[in-house]
Parts: C-alpha cells; sequence; structure tokens
C-alpha cells in the first residue's frame, strides 16, 4: 500500500495511543508511512479471561475476526470506463464495461462492490444484442441477476451506467489512509486562490468501488481502458499508455488510457489537473514526472533518479521492469504518503519542493518514497498479495527497496541509518501492539497498514538475506516472481521459492518471523576464563505468547589484533550458553556484530569496552549504539574524549547524533567542547548545522546571539528555522527586523518557524499576517502552525478575534485530514478560558465528529 512518511510516525503512533485509551490492552494501526473505514465497525470482543495469576500483557490485542481471502465467484477480466466529471456537484457521470466470467462454477448472478453510486442502467452486453438486467442494489452491492448460467468457459459484458457520488459516502479512514471514498475533487470551484483544481483517485484498500463497480479484492485481476472528458486546458493520467486524446465540440478533450497486462481493481487511478510534465525515458519506455508548473525547475530534481532505479531494481531482481511506462505525479490534499497505482504513482505534495529546500532534501522523505513505490511495481503490482492478511508481501518489500536504493547509491553507513530508523519505528509500535506480519485475524482490513508490515517486514526480509546470503536471496526473489507473475500469492509462495532455490527447508525461519507475533529480547553477557569467552544469551520475552526464536547471528570477538574472530552461532534456547576460545582477555565481545538482528538488547559491556566499539566499530549502527549508551557519562574523559572525535566523523548522522547527546554537556573543557560545536554550526550539511545551533541554545551561559542571527538569513531553511526556534525563547536585538525580512518566504517550514516565534513575541500587529499566510502552510504543518496561531490570539483582545475564530472552527469541523481538524480544535481551546462562550463552539465539534480517532481524544480532553 501507500508510503508511511517519516513525518507521519509520531502520527501513527498518537493514533495507537487513542486506540490504547479506547480498548485499555492494545492498540491498532498503517506510515510510514508509507494513514484512515467506511462503515463504523463494530468494536473488537474482549480478550477472553486470562487464568489466576497469568499477567496478559498490553500489548496482546483483543481478539478479532478471522479475514480470509474473498472466495472467487466471479472474475473481472477487463474494464472499460467512459467519465466526465460535475465540478459543481463533486459527482463522476460514468458508463462501465466489464469483461467477466466465472471462476470455476456456473454463476447465475454478479455481484459487484459499487459504493454510493446513482445506478441508472445495466444491461448485458453482445454482439448480436443488448438485454436490460434485473438488479438490487442496497449502495454497498450491485446484486444482476443473468439471463442465464455463464460456466467458466463463456466470458459475459456487463454495462453500467451510474453517478458515483463520493462526498455522500460515510466517512472513514485509518492512521496511513486519512481518507477512504476513493475519489477526491480538489478545489473544484476554484475558489482557493492558492491551490490548484485537481481530481484524484485513491484505491487502496478497497475504495476503488467508491468511483466504478468492480469486484473489490486484491486477488481480482484486470486489463483497463479509461477514457476521461475534461476541461481542454487540463492534463490526465491513468495506468498504461495514452492511445488516444480528441477536443469535442464543447470545447472539453478525451483521453483514452490502456492497461494491457491485468492488474488488481486497488491500484486503478485516474488524475485530472494543471500539470508541467518533464519528460525522461528507460529502455525506450516514457518515464514521466507529474508536477505543479511552478515545481517544474525542480522535478528532476526529486524524481530523477527513477531511470537509475529502474535499472537497478531490474539488474537486481532479474526481472526487467514489466510495465510499459512509468509516470509520477504529485497531488495537493493526498490521503497517504503515495500510491504505487500500476505504471503511475501518485505522491502527496511533499516532494514538490523549491530550489531552497532542495538543499535540505532527506531521501528518506522524497528519494526514498520513489523507490519505496517503485519496486511495489514488483512486489505489490506484478505478484500481489491475495488477501489484505497478506499485505506484508507487498509492503515488506517495499520497505527493503529503501535500504537496497541507500546501499547501493549511498553505501553501508546511509544503509545502516535506514536499518536503526525502521527498527526504532517497529519497536516504538510494539510497545503497543504486536501480531504476527501474516495476520488472517485483524477488525479492519487497514489495521494491516502499520508498521509491522513495512519496517518490521522490510528488516524480516534484511535477516533473511544475511541467513541465506545475496546471491540465494536475490535468486529466490526472481524464482518468486517469475513463478507467480501477474497473478495473487499468500505467504507459503515466497516459502516455496526460497526452499526451491536453497534447497532447506525454511518452516521454522517463517513461522517464527512471518506467522508468530512479537521479537526477541535478549540479554547478553559475557566473562572470560583460561582462554575461553563464555557468552550467555537469554531471550526474555514473554515465551507464553511469543515464540522463543532460532537467531543465526555473528559474534565478534576483539583482542589484541586490529581484526575481530568471528564466531557463528545459532542460538535455538531461552537460556544458552556458548565457549568461544581467545588468547587473551577481550577488548570487546560483540554480539550481533553486523546489526542484522530484529531485536531489543540489554548488551552488558563496560564504559572501556562501549568506547572501544566506537573507534573500532564496523557500522554506522555500532557508533549510534555507542553514543546512544554513553549520553549520560560526558563528565569520564574517554568518552568526552569521544564524543569530540564523534563530531569530525566521516558520516553526517554521528556528527549530528554527536551535537544532540551533547546538550548541556557538563563535561571536561567545556569551552573547548562548545567551540567544536560552535565549528559545526558551518558544518556542510543542513542538518548538522541545524542541530549545532539547537545544542548550543542548551548552554545557560553561552552567548551565542551572532551565530543565530547568522543562522536566520542561511541558505537552508531547516537552519533558519532552527535558529528562530531558539530566538522565539530568547530574542535578540535585531531579531525582529531579521524575521521581518523573511515574513514573505515561500518555505511552509520556515513559516512555522516564524509563526512560533510571533506566537511568543507578537502582538495584534502579526494577527493579519497569520491569517495572510495560512493558504501557504502545507498540511503536514499545519497541526503545529495552528498551535502557534491559537497562542499568539491569547495576547489579543478577544473582540480582534473574530476572523481567526471562524476560521479555526470550519477547520476543526472540515479539514479533510483529522490531524489538522485536531489541530484547529486544539487551537480552539487555547482561547477557552478567555472566551467561555467557546465551550459550546467545541461541544459541539466534538458531538458532530464522525472519526472515532478524535472523538477517543476529545474524551480524554
Amino acid at each position: 500500500m501507500k508510503y508511511l512518511v517519516p513525518g507521519l510516525t509520531s502520527l501513527l503512533l498518537f493514533v495507537q495511543f487513542l486506540a490504547v485509551a479506547q480498548r485499555g490492552t492494545s492498540g491498532s494501526g498503517r506510515l510510514p508511512s508509507k494513514a484512515p473505514v467506511h462503515k463504523k465497525v463494530a468494536p473488537a470482543p474482549p480478550t477472553a479471561p486470562a487464568p489466576a495469576g497469568l499477567v496478559v500483557p498490553s500489548w496482546l490485542p483483543s481478539e478479532a475476526p478471522i479475514q480470509p481471502a474473498a472466495t472467487i465467484l466471479t472474475e473481472v477480466t477487463d474494464t472499460k470506463l467512459d467519465v466526465r466529471f460535475d465540478y459543481k456537484k463533486q459527482h463522476l457521470l460514468g458508463t462501465a464495461l466489464l469483461t467477466l466470467r466465472s471462476h470455476f462454477y456456473p454463476q447465475s448472478e454478479l455481484v459487484l462492490d459499487a459504493k454510493g453510486f446513482d445506478v441508472q442502467k445495466v444491461e448485458l452486453v453482445s454482439d448480436k444484442k443488448t438485454k436490460n438486467l434485473t438488479y438490487n442494489y442496497n449502495r454497498r452491492k450491485l446484486v444482476i441477476a443473468l439471463d442465464h448460467p455463464y460456466p467458466r468457459s463463456t466470458p459475459y459484458q456487463v454495462r453500467i451506467v451510474y453517478v458515483a457520488k463520493p462526498n455522500e459516502l460515510p466517512q472513514g479512514g485509518s492512521a496511513a489512509i486519512t481518507n477512504d471514498k476513493g475519489l477526491y475533487f480538489i478545489n473544484p470551484l476554484g475558489a482557493e486562490k492558492n491551490k490548484p483544481r485537481q481530481i484524484w483517485t485513491q484505491g487502496e484498500t478497497e475504495s476503488s468501488s467508491c468511483w466504478f463497480p468492480t469486484i473489490d479484492k486484491p486477488n481480482q485481476r484486470m486489463t483497463q481502458e479509461i477514457s476521461m472528458t475534461v476541461e481542454k486546458q487540463f492534463k490526465t493520467l491513468s495506468n498504461g499508455l495514452l492511445t488516444s486524446s480528441h477536443a469535442n465540440p464543447d470545447g472539453t478533450r478525451t483521453d483514452t488510457w490502456k492497461l494491457s497486462e491485468p492488474h488488481a481493481p486497488y491500484l486503478a487511478t485516474m488524475v485530472v489537473g494543471d500539470f508541467a510534465v518533464v519528460s525522461d525515458s528507460w529502455h525506450g519506455k516514457p518515464v514521466d514526472y507529474y508536477v505543479e508548473p511552478k515545481y517544474a525547475g525542480t522535478a528532476r530534481a526529486v524524481f530523477g533518479h527513477t531511470p537509475q532505479m529502474l535499472d537497478f531494481f531490474s539488474k537486481k531482481l532479474g526481472v526487467e521492469y514489466p510495465w510499459e511506462k512509468y509516470a509520477q505525479v504529485a497531488v495537493r490534499d493526498y490521503v497517504s504518503g503515495a500510491m504505487e497505482n500500476t505504471t503511475a504513482s501518485t505522491f502527496g505534495s511533499f516532494v514538490q519542493t523549491t530550489k531552497r529546500e532542495l538543499l535540505d532534501a532527506n531521501f528518506q522523505t522524497s528519494e526514498f518514497v520513489v523507490a519505496h513505490e517503485l519496486f511495489h511495481h514488483w512486489f505489490g503490482d506484478y505478484v500481489t498479495c491475495e488477501s489484505w492478511a497478506n499485505l506484508p508481501l507487498n509492503e515488506s518489500f517495499a520497505d527493503y527497496s529503501e535500504y537496497l536504493w541507500a546501499e547501493y547509491k549511498y553505501g553501508a553507513d546511509e544503509a545502516g541509518l535506514v536499518q536503526e530508523i525502521k527498527i526504532n519505528n517497529y519497536l516504538e509500535e510494539a510497545q503497543s501492539k504486536r501480531e504476527p506480519l501474516i495476520r488472517y485475524r485483524y477488525v479492519n482490513r487497514e489495521d494491516m497498514l502499520d508498521r509491522h508490515s513495512y519496517d518490521k517486514g522490510g528488516r524480516v526480509l534484511h535477516m533473511l538475506r544475511k541467513y541465506v546470503g545475496d546471491e540465494a536471496f536475490f535468486a529466490s526473489l526472481n524464482r518468486y516472481l517469475t513463478q507467480n507473475k501477474l497473478s495473487a500469492v499468500e505467504i507459503s509462495k515466497l516459502r516455496v521459492a526460497f526452499e526451491e532455490t536453497t534447497g532447506e527447508d525454511l518452516m521454522w525461519f517463517f513461522n517464527q518471523w512471518f506467522l508468530k507475533r512479537g521479537h526477541p529480547e535478549l540479554r547478553i553477557t559475557h566473562s572470560y576464563t583460561n582462554g575461553q569467552v563464555s557468552l550467555r544469551v537469554q531471550q526474555t520475552q514473554d515465551t507464553l505468547f511469543q515464540p522463543v526464536y532460532r537467531l543465526p547471528v555473528t559474534v565478534a570477538v576483539w583482542t589484541g589484533s586490529n581484526q575481530p574472530t568471528e564466531h557463528h552461532i545459532t542460538v535455538t534456547k531461552a537460556d544458552q550458553t556458548f565457549q568461544l576460545p581467545a588468547n587473551q582477555k577481550p577488548n570487546l565481545v560483540k554480539f550481533d556484530s553486523e546489526s542484522q538482528l530484529l531485536a531489543q538488547f540489554d548488551e552488558e559491556r563496560t564504559t572501556d569496552e562501549l568506547v572501544f566499539q566506537f573507534y573500532h566499530a564496523q557500522s554506522y549502527q555500532q557508533k549510534s549504539e555507542v553514543l546512544e549508551l554513553l549520553q549520560n557519562k560526558t563528565d569520564q574523559m574517554s568518552v568526552s574524549s569521544m564524543l569530540r572525535n564523534a563530531l569530525n566523523d566521516k558520516f553526517w548522522n554521528v556528527r549530528r547524533l554527536a551535537l544532540d547527546h551533547l546538550r548541556r554537556y557538563r563535561g571536561p573543557e567545556p569551552e573547548g567542547m562548545r567551540k567544536d560545536i560552535q565549528r559545526l554550526a558551518s558544518d556542510p550539511v543542513s542538518r548538522v548545522r541545524a542541530q549545532a545551533i539547537t545544542t548550543l541554545a542548551t548552554f545557560p551561559d553561552g552567548n551565542y546571539g551572532s551565530i543565530y542571527g547568522k543562522a536566520v538569513g542561511d541558505s537552508s531553511a531547516l537552519v533558519a528555522a532552527a535558529a528562530l526556534e531558539v530566538l522565539a525563547k530568547k530574542p535578540e536585538p535585531t531579531t525582529r527586523q531579521q524575521v521581518a525580512a523573511i515574513e514573505n518566504t515561500t518555505s511552509s517550514p520556515l513559516l512555522v518557524a516564524i509563526a512560533s516565534y510571533y506566537a511568543l513575541n507578537g502582538n495584534l500587529d502579526q494577527y493579519p499576517w497569520f491569517l495572510r499566510r495560512l493558504p501557504d502552510v502545507t498540511e503536514g504543518d499545519l497541526y503545529a502552525y495552528f498551535q502557534s496561531f491559537g497562542t499568539l490570539m491569547t495576547h489579543i483582545p478577544p473582540v480582534e478575534r473574530d476572523k481567526g475564530l471562524k476560521i479555526l472552527e470550519d477547520y476543526a469541523r472540515n479539514a479533510p485530514r483529522y490531524d489538522i481538524r485536531l489541530g484547529a480544535y486544539k487551537s480552539l481551546a487555547l482561547l477557552l478560558p478567555s472566551m467561555p462562550s467557546l465551550k459550546a463552539t467545541l461541544q459541539n465539534i466534538r458531538e458532530k465528529e464522525t472519526d472515532d480517532r478524535l472523538k477517543a481524544f476529545y474524551n480524554l480532553m
């Protein structure tokens, strides 16, 4: 499914918090990232009472219903759509011609998913004549009586004339997909002057049936042709190739897009809008980037690695990119991070960037999302999960592609950073939720869109790669793709592909990592006696609800030499001791020296051993671990010296982490350390410069106003924003003038920082600025912007607040994203002490809110 944008991680964790608050003993979740439910789902039944004395862990989910793969009675083999749009009503006027056949048993009835339509005509189409068919329709399912039973050898065609009304559907969504109405009209009447008019769709999980009739299940597969009639100034995009485009007498234009290879219905897409198209190619296939015209100059910087990715992934998998073109489009108000629609991936507007913002570009949120959605075109589009229970067969691979790309393009350190971030994402979620990766029990199918399916799944694939070796890993993936191409599969197909390739029964690996919940929690200790290291490994996880793991792992023993002795061991017991030869007492014994296990570690090491580990680290993760574990021991000379060494590390994130851990440094030579930090305020990497600014601000006795002032004018918006956050709390005499000079910036992160400054230092004079700049703040930054807006309004007379109150109330009631509604609501709540009359408004907002997550939060406030 969608990409969970790293910036959405905190939002996902917030959702889990709400779930815990609602259910008491468990969380629910997908981002990462990487969002939203048509129907209101009944709460899960309570967990069965535990036997006396048994402590049930808080992360154990309540019992949920079994959700098997959909039974296939009928197959949709081809879909032809002819659509036009009513912008005023936000309706789609459509004609669908479906080619179908019975799967095995003859069928006399056709059941289609069709959500919220006005169905105007249903007819059977043949070469000889057209026949009207009788049907029943409950606005969810369209049940059509066929003229006779059709055997599987006889395909037939049904034409349906309908009107889709997405805005009249019940509102639903999840953490990964914040809305599920399938079809979206953005600024349809052009009333918002700073927002383009657009139409786009979002099909996953089962929302394609909100805009065309189909059997909306991942184990269906169809070819497709979509004709869109649009205003002539707009461009269109859909799956496959543009096969025709002709002008109509009424001034409109009809574009027809055809996908010749079959895909699942949830991958169907349409996009309409005013886009600049930047064209590229790969092996003769079109590769296009659709962006708003003002971003045409930076589109290639954002998407330009796509041809290289196509080449890398094709060669790595031994399966050339299997589709006829590849396009990528950025749209406004998108309800997820991005989506792998076949041949036409859709991205939220966060990928569009100015030249200045490129200075802060973090490929984890732009380049990685491009890799993620592209890799889906093998894992998800070419070979598709047969049910949402098997979603990790799509998402784990797309998630792991980010590691593969970082490793190939940027090297081991960047790949190690990806590994670290992903493990931490999963472990955060695992505090309140632990599920099997492949899980047939869930309340809502979008519960599958979580950090398990993404981050945990990607790490499980990494462990599988390390176990079988690179050659076998990619040969197995090639077998899996070629044997199952253009079909829907379950987890056993992946296991069999690996077993047939390696010759080894891998049920143990798939059982413990894909079919069981949880992860190892390891206590590692060691001692040295008589030429042997005694290494004790204890699995401390609750093995009543989680397995005792079989863990093949490498242990590195460092003695006097510069190279360690590596020992390959396999942990199979809950408490196990290994004897490792060593000719002298080791300087360091490092369990999992390749940093490949998905686990929580309690590994006993002295400060001297940890410092030794930093200087002899074989990976970024080993350095990062040391910095984390020793951050509270900066008063020790060896640690202080190590941190100063870390400030000069070749990898930017080691420098940044060292700066982060040096906040409020009180160790030896504080002036020398502060000079080192000041030096990094001019580091070539903007994220390091920004951290240096933030760290300097934690030293209460320093005077760094000139550094902060200089940083406000930095070429990087990230650095300027960091400086403004500091100056908001401790302004310099020239700060107000500096802020006024940049308050017309187009950078959303910088607007948020300016808003934070004005919230603490502004008055009625800045009130118009907040109102004027609000349309320029991106959706992802509105939550923070609203908090500053509300804070500023507490400093101005109530009589002056009317316009701001109306805007906040409108957002709190009607914003399409629930996090934005929450931000506006909290901003209004800040004003309650000085405006008791708002109590009724806030109560009415709570009462009319339909999103269960927000209702749970409001109940807690």
